[in-house]
């Protein structure tokens, strides 16, 4: 049978993102034989291209690994997402679903420290209780690697936040090791595009989440994200040289001595 113009399009993009997705994984060393990873599933374009790569990847059975996914709904944040797609979605990755409902509720004076930073970012007690849950998840099931749905752009994101707000040249890594607990994160979609994320949605006709997050787009993050526009427009390779320079340091060219390089 001869394929339409669509499904060829649609195969390309697969490789192309299946492709960054295993030079990841194995640059960084993101996978190995035995590994449990806990995907967090929120069901953006991110986490589902993360559940379904991971899927695929499972069913090569080299290395043997398993995979799950785990989406959490915080009671107080006004955005939903369609439990049954996800259901379903999981079903065709082959890749187990556990949904878990969370509340902040009252806050008491050992959370005072979480108090004062919500105050100041209105997205940090929500992301906090999504990430205790993912960790006690990961815990309860034996799974010994969390994986997040970070890409490219997100690492560069980071980047830039922390050279504006934090005074340090520092992203979010492909894989990092917790001190206190047993357990690895790993970024696998860390050298995908979003664009190439968003374009393979939209082939895919993944369903977006019913509503979204009243703070969608109002975090320093968003900011961020349109001064990287604002970059891509000055320089359309500026993605990659911002990528390169994370592994480029020069630091005979920086004014910094020997015991401030860690």
């Amino acid at each position: 049978m001869t394929k339409s113009p669509e499904q060829i399009a649609l195969e390309r993009q697969q490789a192309k993102l299946t492709k960054r997705f295993h030079k990841a994984c194995a640059e960084y060393g993101l996978i190995a034989d035995g590994d449990h990873i806990l995907v967090g599933l929120s069901g953006g374009k991110d986490s589902l291209a993360l559940t379904e790569l991971l899927g695929r990847r499972a069913r090569i059975h080299v290395p043997s690994f398993h995979v799950s996914a785990l989406h959490v709904r915080v009671k107080e944040r006004d955005y939903q997402t369609d439990l049954g797609y996800l259901e379903s979605f999981c079903a065709e990755a082959g890749v187990p679903l556990i949904v878990r409902d969370v509340e902040i509720g009252e806050e008491t004076k050992d959370e005072s420290r979480k108090t004062k930073a919500a105050g100041q970012n209105p997205c940090f007690l929500c992301s906090w209780y999504r990430r205790k849950t993912l960790f006690n998840v990961a815990q309860e099931l034996g799974c010994n690697k969390i994986a997040f749905g970070h890409h490219r752009d997100d690492l560069i994101e980071t980047l830039l936040m922390n050279l504006i707000y934090q005074g340090t040249f520092a992203t979010m890594p492909p894989v990092l090791q917790l001190e206190k607990m047993p357990l690895q994160i790993i970024r696998p979609l860390c050298l995908i595009d979003e664009a190439d994320l968003v374009t393979y949605a939209e082939m895919r006709h993944y369903r977006k989440q019913a509503k979204l997050c009243p703070f969608e787009h109002v975090s320093a993050r968003e900011k961020v994200k349109g001064l990287l526009a604002d970059i891509k427009a000055l320089n359309p390779e500026a993605v990659d040289s911002l990528y390169g320079a994370m592994t480029n340091i020069k630091a005979d060219y920086l004014p910094i001595n020997n015991s401030q390089i860690s």
